[in-house]
């Protein structure tokens, strides 16, 4: 299980009350095994600033974040980077990849950091690219992806190594009906496969997959 217990995020921002702007106000959250937690609320309410403190990417400027009994925060860097690459999988929001690869090698990064040689999961990457739809497009370069394909490479990339923890930033930007729902149908069953799964999402269709449904507005986090 991963809990953040009172979690806060300030930018400095200075204007004429105050110093600092709160993106996100006293959180806490919990993430449970074969769980599918969805956080809505508008853009700049602060829920994709919680979701990367929890994936351990965005030091909180108070609280914690524990996964299963240990405090990410106070881990060394490198502890950190290998914790995150073998437990957990993140679908950021946004177009991302490395240019120089193909689909196919861009899928595989995670098993390349993690291991040094990622031959033994090319099997698996073919079958999350065919998955999401992708599989034709397993030697093309980022730069001829839509923005669509380039998402649902990362979500074939996040979900490689079978992480314990999925945290999907808008996974379904930029994707048409048939692929939103082939998408929140992986997620689910992704769930149901004994992840703990952090869906920060603007879709409506999205909560008829959830097992919790709690809402971001101005920071606070709702229920």
């Amino acid at each position: 299980m991963l809990v953040a217990q009172n979690v806060t995020k300030k930018y400095y921002r200075p204007t004429k009350n105050q110093s600092h702007f709160e993106a996100v106000k006293p959180c806490t959250l919990e993430l449970v095994p074969g769980k599918l937690t969805e956080i809505t609320g508008r853009s700049g309410s602060g829920k994709s600033t919680l979701l990367y403190m929890c994936a351990g990417l965005l030091k909180p400027n108070s609280g914690s974040v524990m996964l299963d009994g240990k405090d990410l925060y106070r881990m060394e860097d490198k502890e950190l980077s290998h914790l995150r690459n073998e437990w957990f999988g993140v679908i950021p929001q946004g177009q991302n990849g490395l240019y120089a690869l193909s689909v196919l090698e861009n899928v595989l990064i995670p098993a390349a950091l993690l291991k040094g040689d990622s031959s033994d999961y090319t099997e698996r990457a073919r079958e999350l690219l065919d998955m999401v739809g992708i599989l034709n497009l397993e030697n093309a370069r980022m730069s001829e992806l839509s923005g669509g394909e380039m998402r649902r490479m990362s979500i074939a990339r996040a979900l490689l190594l079978k992480p314990k923890v999925l945290f999907a930033d808008e996974p379904t930007d930029d994707l048409d009906d048939e692929n939103t729902n082939i998408v929140l149908n992986l997620l689910r069953k992704t769930a149901d496969s004994g992840c703990a799964v952090m869906l920060v999402t603007h879709e409506n269709e999205a909560a008829k997959y959830a097992d919790v449904i709690l809402k971001m507005d101005a920071g606070q986090l709702q229920k």
